[in-house]
């Protein structure tokens, strides 16, 4: 069956409608998004596989494609100026491309161009170092941070001394406690690696005897070549590991950015989060969808843990700002390929 699904995919590609790729590769890629990855999505869509990119030598939009659909990945990676005509030269070549995962300026340049834009979820953001984790709301994280200590536990920035093997140990048996086993989510988020991409970072918490429990890897977010924020990538932690876990271990990290002089982490996407009216020509038939996804038991329990994520993230009281989803049809065929496209379906 997987190789029918790959073949029909391949003959509905075809019929898509034809975007000039441009062969950018990976060298090439990483230098604009140091100039303009200012954005949580930027680094991945550098990095990512099976990727295509439109655009030419300062700036792409990158974009997957699904059932004869493209999905452009995120905002622009270019200068601020020009992200907006990087926009309409792509709407106008790719066919009414839906666009995943934007933040409010994309989603105002593509509302002007007749598309409905809809709210997908927040993305939490922790301005530095006015953020700190001090007062009554930041107890229960300073409390499991202390716990971990108390018990044994200690932090450490990974500095590439934690055995590769070791790691992937940790991620498979991470991957045992996942409502869906078989494989890795896609296009929103990157298969994980075992070895750290250049510029990230990975923070590691380790057991009273020295075993390691949990990892937190971080994207760089850069403005013109320079580091000025993380956004996490990914989480990975010992399926009988304590909840304090994964709390103490951002703690701690976002802690060191803090010394470092960084300006910003954000903790990335929260699907489905207060998608309410938003001010913007919109689909309430997929607004109301997205709502009751987020409040499904079944979707939470059998498919992906909406409600737990976004709970996770609110720990840390960072600013929520909202992220989009734009498109001209929003057709359920189109929501089916999106849905496939990150390996939901």
């Amino acid at each position: 069956m997987p190789s029918l699904r790959i073949y029909f995919d391949k003959i509905l590609e075809r019929a898509s409608p034809k975007v000039e790729r441009q062969a950018l590769t990976h060298v090439e890629r990483l230098a604009m998004v140091r100039r303009h990855g200012d954005f949580s999505l930027a680094y991945s869509t550098a990095v990512q596989q099976k990727l295509s990119y439109f655009g030419d030598a300062d700036g792409y939009i990158a974009f997957g494609t699904k059932m004869k659909h493209h999905f452009a990945l995120g905002d622009p990676v270019a200068a601020p100026a020009r992200r907006a005509d990087y926009i309409r030269r792509f709407v106008e070549a790719a066919g009414d491309p839906w666009f995943v995962q934007i933040n409010e300026e994309t989603a105002r340049v593509l509302a002007g161009l007749g598309y409905k834009v809809n709210r997908l979820g927040i993305d939490t953001r922790l301005v530095l170092p006015e953020h700190d984790f001090s007062g009554k709301r930041n107890e229960t994280v300073r409390y499991s941070e202390r716990w971990l200590l108390k018990k044994g536990f200690f932090f450490e920035e990974d500095k590439r001394t934690v055995f590769l093997d070791e790691i992937a140990r940790l991620s498979e048996n991470w991957r045992g406690d996942r409502i869906v086993k078989r494989w890795e989510m896609g296009f929103l988020n990157r298969p994980f690696y075992d070895q750290l991409g250049t510029d990230m970072r990975r923070f590691v918490l380790h057991g009273p005897n020295g075993e390691l429990i949990a990892l937190l890897d971080f994207d760089p977010l850069f403005r013109d070549g320079k580091v000025i924020g993380y956004t996490t990538a990914f989480k990975r932690k010992q399926i009988d590991a304590s909840p304090h876990a994964e709390i103490g271990l951002t703690k701690f990290a976002v802690d060191r950015f803090r010394e470092e002089g960084i300006s910003v982490v954000t903790l990335g996407l929260s699907p489905l989060v207060d998608v309410t009216p938003n001010g913007f020509a919109e689909s309430d038939f997929w607004r109301n969808t997205f709502q009751r996804a987020y409040s499904s038991a079944w979707v939470n329990r059998r498919r992906f843990n909406l409600q737990g994520q976004a709970a996770f993230k609110r720990r840390f009281h960072g600013m929520e700002e909202p992220v989009y989803i734009a498109f001209r049809k929003g057709t359920y065929i189109e929501m089916v390929g999106l849905l496939r496209l990150v390996k939901a379906l």
